[in-house]
């Protein structure tokens, strides 16, 4: 379940509000997403205007506007669609066998070969953007789903695979890695070349032994 259910009839309603519900318009309306995340990740929200989203895509302002009403209702929907994702890869690997440590290293490669197929994901680091509603529903999504990646880490200090740690302060070290790495790493480099570096930085440090 992406969201609780409290909670997901007031952002279905936001985030569909007077576009077509066809097959069709689902898959522009997910291109319209993968493209403002991508935008958006590179020049921040202030900066990403619906014209070069729409330009992006061949793609018109009128005819962005008949899936989307405005680019606050654009961006909430790149948050949701990106803590969907999020959250399925960490219900994957949390149903899987293994030590914390393997699981943690799991949920890394996962995510890394997840945004290499289908685009980065939109973090929920700042959205002071969004209006205050839409901010509470990010806010509290994002909650469970860092306390279910912290789990891995508190699981992986039980099962001696993972140092003593403050547990809340790797989460947030880590999140930040990603959140950068979907900013800024260049198309040509592969999953298997930032798994590498990332587990010589995060998992087994700098110095030598």
């Amino acid at each position: 379940m992406a969201l609780s259910d409290s909670v997901q009839p007031a952002v279905a309603a936001k985030i569909t509000k007077g576009v077509s519900r066809s097959l069709k318009s689902a898959g522009k309306r997910d291109a319209i997403i993968r493209a403002a995340i991508e935008i958006i990740n590179e020049k921040s929200f202030a900066l990403a205007t619906m014209t070069e989203i729409a330009g992006s895509l061949g793609m018109r302002d009128a005819a962005l506007y008949y899936y989307f009403s405005d680019k606050q209702t654009l961006v909430f929907a790149c948050h949701v669609r990106s803590l969907e994702r999020f959250e399925a890869l960490l219900a994957g690997v949390a149903h899987s066998n293994g030590s914390g440590l393997v699981k943690l290293r799991q949920f890394i490669k996962h995510m890394l070969v997840d945004s290499a197929k289908n685009g980065p994901q939109l973090y929920f680091g700042d959205h002071s953007y969004l209006d205050a509603a839409n901010r509470q529903t990010i806010d509290t999504w994002a909650a469970r789903l860092t306390a279910g990646l912290e789990r891995f880490i508190i699981d992986g200090i039980e099962d001696g695979s993972v140092v003593e740690c403050e547990t809340a302060m790797v989460v947030q070290l880590l999140l930040g890695t990603l959140i950068w790495l979907a900013k800024w790493v260049p198309a040509d480099i592969t999953v298997d070349r930032l798994m590498s570096s990332i587990s010589a930085f995060g998992f087994h440090g700098l110095e030598t032994r």
